[in-house]
């Protein structure tokens, strides 16, 4: 195969993968506006099919960001504020410190055991702790915990969906309390990715 042949299959090939990505973030894009998240999941897990999930997180940032950055507007920041900063801060720091990641296979298969869990959670559906009253120091300790371990599926997955969000369901907010909260928690994760 002569060199202009190579280069024009090289062109049709970034061309066949723009149009990939593309339909992949119009699908995501979708799925977020109509349950208010999973645009990480969705473009990172179809993504991961063609490439390794901190590629496919270096596509998501800016997209991520623009979508969360518009569902965080709200009445509800400064109550949210209060309650999540332990579980926020200890996402951005351990998102943005933590050593390693894993290898690119190593960060597929932990993709798809996320990926696994978070359908398996969803299909179960299983009946989370009241945490509405829980605060002081055991709240914030909760929250803390909470934002490491979402911290650490980040690293390895570019996906921050688990443990996060079940956690915020048993915070038992309401439904624009909730909306603000996911926008407000997957912006700090999508900064943290990006920093990292």
């Amino acid at each position: 195969m002569d060199a202009a042949a190579r280069h024009h299959e090289d062109v049709a090939m970034d061309a066949t993968q723009l149009l990939g990505v593309a339909a992949v973030f119009v699908l995501a894009g979708a799925v977020k506006g109509i349950t208010g998240m999973g645009l990480p999941t969705v473009a990172v897990s179809l993504l991961g099919l063609w490439m390794a999930p901190m590629q496919a997180a270096a596509l998501l940032v800016l997209p991520s960001l623009a979508t969360n950055v518009a569902q965080r507007v709200g009445p509800h920041w400064r109550a949210l504020l209060t309650r999540l900063w332990p579980a926020w801060l200890a996402l951005a720091v351990v998102t943005t410190t933590w050593p390693q990641a894993p290898s690119a296979s190593g960060a597929q298969r932990t993709l798809g055991a996320m990926l696994v869990i978070y359908g398996l959670f969803g299909l179960w559906r299983p009946v989370l702790p009241d945490l509405s009253r829980t605060s002081g120091r055991h709240g914030r300790t909760i929250g803390a915990l909470i934002g490491a371990a979402t911290a650490l599926v980040t690293v390895a997955t570019a996906v921050f969906v688990m443990p996060l969000v079940p956690y915020l369901q048993a915070l038992r907010l309401d439904k624009d309390a909730m909306v603000q909260a996911l926008g407000l928690s997957f912006t700090v994760a999508t900064l943290a990715l990006a920093l990292r």
